[in-house]
C-alpha cells in the first residue's frame, strides 16, 4: 500500500551542537540544531515534508532577510529545499528497499544553513523513511518434496523453505500457516538475524501402507495493513522402514569467525554415527534442502568427512550472522537424515578506513571551498563528515585539521565537524589555503584517511586603486598637434575580477577660465592622456591635472594622482628689436661728424618671447661698412671704429642682425641709417675700449689663467737655465776685451749712457716726421704716459710726453705696418726733436738661427756675446747718436731682441718686455686695440734694463 502525505508523522526537537559558527561578517551567533522528520516511502513527488522557518519559529516577515541553503547537494535528488523559507519537499520517488535494504531504520541525513542578517545557523536534518507494505512474502520454491521414514518418532522436525519479505518491521513476515491435516503441524521460529522460519513437526505416527504421501500448503503472512501473503506446496513422502538413522554429537553449533578469515578455514568438524552395518551404516553430510543459495556460496560441507569450511570471504558490514542446517544420512535404502543447526557469528575487525566527506558552504569546483576574505572570526567554511563501517572501537574516529592556523575544526554533532576561521583573512596576502583533514579510527592497528582540501578566498572590494606615485611630472613640446599623445598613467588594484577593473576620469578644474576638459582628454579605459589643442609656452607654461581612478567593485573605491604637465619652450619666436624704434624695419640714428674712434653711437635693444637658451640673443652686422662700425655681440652697442672721413659720409648704412641661440636659430634684421649731425655732445664720453676691454677680460679669463700658469712654469725654467749660463759667460767676458771696448765706445760718443745697444748689422735712417699726417684707417688709444730725457728728447707711443716742465701731446701711428721679425726686418723709432718728429729705421739682417717671430736667443749669430760688434765703425756712429745704451745685462743677452727696445713708459715697464719678446705688435688692428699690458710677464733682466732706462730718463717710442 502506498502512503500519502496525510500518513506522515513529524517529529522535531532541538539538539544543541558543540560548535558555534558564524558566516562572513555576521556578529550574532546562534547554536546549531537537529531537525527530524518522517516520511513514507513511495510518497508522491512534491509532497511537503516540513517548513524550517515555521518549525524553527522564525519570523521572516519582520523585514529580516532569511535564506536557507542545503549543504549536501547529492541529496537534492530525494529532498528539495526552498531557499526563501526552508520548505522541504520530495524531489523524486523514494524506494526504501533500494536505499536501506533490510535496515530497520532508514534515514536520509543532510545539513541546511540558515542565513539571516543577524545570525547564522547550521541545521542538521534527518528524514526517516518509513516502510510501507509494498512487498508480499515470497518463497524460494513454489513446490518442494520432503521424505520421512515411516518409523519416525513423534516430534520429529523437518525444516521448511524460508519465505523472504523485503519489507521490515510490522510489514515483514509475521506468521506461517499450514493446511489442515491429521499428522503434521508447524512451529514458527526466529533466527539470530531476525528472519522467521517454520519447521514441520510430526504429531502422529506414520504408516506407509496406509498413507504413503501427504500434500501440504504452507502460507507466509506479513503484518501489513492490509496484510500480504504467499504460499508454497509441500509434498511429504513416507519411506519404508529404516531401523537406524545417523546421530550427531550435538544438535546445534554456534561458531564465531572474524570477517577477515581466510577462505578454507575449518568452522565445524561434524561427526554423526549410524549403528547399522554396510551401506546402512555409512554416513554422508550435506546442507539441508531448505538452505538458500547464499549459504551454499559462503560455506561448504565435505560429504564424507563432514568438515564445514569457509568457501568465500565474508563481510561483517554486509551480514553479521549466518544460520543454516547440516544433515547427515546413511547410504541404505530409505535413509532418514538427521539435522544439526549451525549459527555462524561474524566478528568485526578493523578492516575499513574512515571515510571523509567535505561539504563546502560555497563551492563552484569540486574539492574547493570558497569563503569571502571579509569573513569574521569563527566563520563557517565547510562541513566535514566522517564515517567508519566498522563497529565498536574500530568505528570510533579522531579527526584533525592540518595546514594553517587560520582554520580549525569544531565538532558539530556525532561524526560531523565544521571548518571555521580563527582570525581575519586577507586575500591579497594569502589567496588560497591547502588544508589536510586526517581521520583515524581507534582500531588495532588503526586505519588513517588523509584528504586534501583547498580553500580559496573570494575577493572583496577592500583595496582602492593606487597609482605608482602621487605626482607625475610630464612635459609636452609646445606647438603640438591637437590630439597628440602626452602620457599614460596607470593605477593598480590589488583586488581581482570586477573589483580590479579600473576606469579613469579627469576631475573638473578650470585653467585660464576654461574647463580642463577643453585642454586635454583622458581615455577612461587605459588612462592615456591626449592634448585637445595646440599649446603655446608663451601663453601657458604648466597645467596641473587631477586624475581619479575608480574600481568596479561595490562599494566603489577611488584613488587619485596629480599630473604636472609642463609645456616645453620651442624656438618659435624670432627676436624683436625694440630700440631704436623701427619704421618699415629700419631706423635712423644721429652720428656726430667729429665722433672719435670707439664712440658708442647707439645700443640695439631686442627681446625674445621664448625663454632659456632660446632667448639668448647675439648681435652682428650683416651688411654695410663693417670697417667703420662694429657691434658688441652681447650688448648690441654699435661703435665707431675710426674717425669719419668725407668719403664715407654718403654711405653710412648697416644692417644689424639679431639671432637667438635656439635650434634652429631664428634671426631678425633691421637697417640702421646713420645721419651725420653736428659736433659731439660735451656730456657724452662713451668709448668702446672700456667696454671691449671688460668684455674681453671676462670672456678670456679662463684662458688667461691657463696661459699664465703654463707661462710661469716655462719662464721659471728658462730663467734658471739662462741665469746659470750667463753667470759663467759673464765671468769670462768681463776679464777680456768686452770691458775695454765698452769704455772705448763711451769715450767716442756724445752720450755716456751704457744702455745704448751696439749692433753691427743695424743701420739707422733718420727721416723728418710731420705731426700733421692723418691716418684714417687706424685705431687710437687714449692712455696717457709721461717721460723725460736728459737731452730734451721725448718719445711716446700714444700719449703726451713731458720734458722738464713742458708737456706735449704725441700720437703714435702705423703700428699695423710694423713687420714681425723676419728677414730684413725693419724697426722704427720716433724721436721728438722739439718742433717735429724724426723716424729712425733700423734694419737687422735675418739670422739663420733666428726663430722667425722676432725672438732672438742669446746664442743667435746676430747677438755676439763676445763683444765683437763693438769693433765695427757703424756701431761707433750709432753710439754717438745717443739712441742706444747697452748695459751689462744687454751684453749678456747678446744684444738680442730682449734688450734692444726698452719701454718708453715709466708707468708700466711690462710693455717694454712684451715688445722685446715679440718684436712687434700684432698686425691685426683689433688685437692691437685689445692688447693688455698687464697680462705679459717680465724677466728679472729686462726689468733691470727698464729701470735703468727710466732712471737715465731716456724715452723711446717704438712702432
Amino acid at each position: 500500500m502506498r502512503g500519502t502525505s496525510s500518513s506522515r508523522v513529524l517529529w522535531h526537537w532541538w539538539t544543541v551542537v558543540v560548535a558555534v559558527v558564524s558566516l562572513s561578517s555576521l556578529t550574532t551567533l546562534a547554536a546549531g540544531m537537529t531537525m527530524k522528520y518522517q516520511i513514507n516511502e513511495e510518497d508522491v513527488l512534491s509532497t511537503v515534508i516540513g517548513n524550517l522557518a515555521k518549525d524553527m519559529s522564525l519570523n521572516i516577515s519582520d523585514g529580516s532577510k532569511t535564506n536557507f541553503r542545503m549543504m549536501k547537494q547529492f541529496n537534492a535528488s530525494f529532498i528539495r529545499l526552498r531557499e526563501k523559507d526552508g520548505q522541504l519537499t520530495i524531489g523524486e520517488r523514494i524506494d526504501r528497499e533500494k536505499i536501506c535494504k533490510h535496515t530497520i531504520q532508514c534515514l536520509i541525513s543532510f545539513d541546511v544553513v540558515s542565513i539571516s542578517n543577524e545570525q547564522f545557523k547550521l541545521i542538521h536534518i534527518e528524514v526517516e523513511v518509513k516502510d510501507i507494505n509494498d512487498h508480499a512474502p515470497e518463497f524460494p520454491r513454489k513446490e518442494s518434496t520432503l521424505e520421512i521414514s515411516e518409523n519416525a518418532a513423534l516430534g520429529t522436525r523437518i525444516p521448511l523453505d524460508v519465505a523472504m519479505d523485503e519489507d521490515v518491521g510490522s510489514n515483514y513476515i509475521q506468521n506461517y500457516q499450514i493446511s489442515v491435516n491429521s499428522h503434521f503441524t508447524i512451529d514458527v521460529l526466529s533466527r539470530a538475524d531476525g528472519i522467521k522460519y517454520a519447521e514441520l513437526v510430526l504429531m502422529k505416527e506414520l504408516d506407509r501402507e496406509t498413507h504413503a504421501s501427504y500434500v501440504l500448503e504452507l502460507v507466509a503472512t506479513d503484518g501489513g495493513n492490509p496484510s500480504r501473503s504467499s504460499s508454497t506446496k509441500i509434498n511429504v513422502k513416507v519411506k519404508d522402514f529404516n531401523d537406524n538413522s545417523p546421530v550427531f554429537d550435538r544438535n546445534s553449533y554456534s561458531v564465531d569467525i572474524l570477517e577477515d578469515a581466510q577462505v578454507g578455514l575449518l568452522l565445524v568438524d561434524f561427526n554423526a554415527v549410524d549403528p547399522d552395518e554396510g551401506l546402512n551404516g555409512e554416513v554422508v553430510y550435506g546442507f539441508g534442502n531448505q538452505v538458500p543459495s547464499e549459504i551454499r556460496h559462503r560455506f561448504s560441507v565435505d560429504r564424507k568427512s563432514g568438515r564445514l569450511t569457509l568457501d568465500s570471504p565474508i563481510d561483517f558490514e554486509s551480514k553479521k550472522t549466518y544460520e543454516f542446517d547440516v544433515q547427515a544420512s546413511d547410504l541404505g535404502p530409505n535413509p532418514s537424515p538427521s539435522i544439526c543447526k549451525v549459527v555462524v557469528h561474524v566478528q568485526d575487525v578493523n578492516d575499513n578506513a574512515p571515510e571523509i566527506t567535505i561539504t563546502p558552504m560555497t563551492s563552484v569546483t569540486a574539492g574547493i571551498a570558497y569563503i569571502t576574505e571579509a569573513a569574521a572570526k569563527e566563520s563557517f567554511v565547510a562541513l566535514v563528515t566522517i564515517a567508519d563501517k566498522d563497529s565498536g572501537a574500530n568505528g570510533d574516529i579522531h579527526c584533525t585539521l592540518y595546514g594553517h592556523n587560520h582554520f580549525k575544526l569544531q565538532q558539530a554533532y556525532e561524526d560531523s565537524f565544521m571548518i571555521v576561521t580563527t582570525s581575519p583573512l586577507d586575500r591579497e596576502i594569502i589567496a588560497e589555503y591547502n588544508l589536510t583533514v586526517v581521520a583515524e579510527d581507534l582500531g588495532s592497528p588503526p586505519f588513517r584517511t588523509i584528504k586534501q582540501y583547498t580553500i580559496r578566498l573570494s575577493d572583496e572590494n577592500d583595496n582602492a586603486p593606487l597609482f605608482s606615485k602621487p605626482v607625475f611630472e610630464v612635459s609636452l613640446m609646445e606647438n603640438n598637434a591637437p590630439g597628440a599623445y602626452i602620457t599614460t598613467v596607470a593605477a593598480r588594484d590589488l583586488d581581482i575580477g570586477q573589483n580590479s577593473k579600473i576606469s579613469y576620469k579627469l576631475l573638473d578644474t578650470y585653467i585660464i577660465g576654461s574647463p580642463v576638459s577643453t585642454f586635454v582628454s583622458l581615455d577612461p579605459a587605459t588612462g592615456s592622456l591626449y592634448a585637445l589643442r595646440s599649446f603655446n609656452f608663451e601663453v601657458l607654461k604648466q597645467l596641473q591635472l587631477c586624475i581619479q581612478a575608480s574600481d568596479g567593485g561595490w562599494p566603489q573605491l577611488q584613488g587619485s594622482a596629480i599630473i604636472n604637465l609642463k609645456i616645453v619652450d620651442q624656438n618659435d619666436n624670432a627676436p624683436s628689436i625694440t630700440q631704436p624704434a623701427l619704421i618699415n624695419n629700419s631706423a635712423e640714428v644721429l652720428l656726430p661728424k667729429d665722433a672719435p674712434s670707439g664712440y658708442v653711437i647707439t645700443q640695439v635693444h631686442a627681446r625674445d618671447a621664448d625663454e632659456g637658451v632660446n632667448a639668448e640673443l647675439s648681435f652682428r652686422i650683416s651688411e654695410g661698412v663693417a670697417s667703420v662700425f662694429s657691434i658688441n655681440r652681447a650688448t648690441g652697442e654699435i661703435y665707431l671704429n675710426h674717425e669719419l672721413s668725407y668719403e664715407v659720409y654718403e654711405n653710412l648704412r648697416i644692417t644689424v642682425t639679431v639671432s637667438d641661440n635656439g635650434t634652429p636659430s631664428l634671426t631678425t634684421a633691421a637697417a640702421i641709417n646713420f645721419i651725420i649731425a653736428g659736433s659731439l655732445p660735451i656730456d657724452r664720453n662713451v668709448f668702446r675700449n672700456k667696454i671691449d676691454q671688460e668684455t674681453q677680460e671676462g670672456d678670456h679669463s679662463i684662458i688667461i689663467i691657463v696661459v699664465l700658469a703654463g707661462s710661469c712654469t716655462l719662464l721659471l725654467l728658462a730663467i734658471i737655465i739662462i741665469a746659470t749660463t750667463c753667470n759663467k759667460r759673464k765671468v769670462d767676458n768681463r776679464g777680456h776685451s768686452h770691458s775695454g771696448k765698452e769704455d772705448d765706445v763711451q769715450a767716442k760718443g756724445n752720450h755716456s749712457d751704457p744702455l745704448i745697444s751696439i749692433h753691427s748689422d743695424i743701420v739707422f735712417d733718420i727721416r723728418p716726421y710731420s705731426n700733421k699726417t692723418t691716418f684714417s684707417g687706424l685705431n687710437q688709444r687714449g692712455s696717457d704716459v709721461s717721460c723725460r730725457s736728459d737731452d730734451g728728447t721725448c718719445v711716446s707711443e700714444d700719449s703726451p710726453c713731458e720734458h722738464g716742465d713742458k708737456s706735449r701731446s704725441v700720437k703714435s701711428e702705423g703700428f699695423s705696418n710694423v713687420p714681425s721679425y723676419g728677414k730684413d726686418a725693419m724697426r722704427q723709432i720716433k724721436i721728438w726733436k722739439g718742433t717735429s718728429y724724426a723716424t729712425i729705421s733700423a734694419r737687422e739682417p735675418h739670422s739663420g738661427k733666428d726663430s722667425g717671430i722676432g725672438d732672438s736667443d742669446f746664442n743667435d749669430s746676430d747677438s755676439d756675446i763676445s763683444g765683437d760688434g763693438l769693433r765695427k765703425d757703424d756701431h761707433q756712429n750709432n753710439v754717438q747718436t745717443g739712441l742706444w745704451a747697452c748695459t751689462s745685462e744687454c751684453k749678456i743677452l747678446g744684444h738680442s731682441d730682449h734688450c734692444w727696445s726698452p719701454a718708453a713708459s715709466r708707468i708700466n715697464c711690462n710693455l717694454a718686455h712684451a715688445f722685446a719678446k715679440t718684436g712687434s705688435f700684432p698686425q691685426d688692428t683689433l688685437r692691437r686695440e685689445n692688447y693688455n699690458q698687464a697680462h705679459i710677464p717680465k724677466t728679472v733682466g729686462l726689468q733691470s734694463v727698464c729701470e735703468k732706462v727710466l732712471h737715465r730718463e731716456y724715452d723711446y717710442i717704438t712702432s
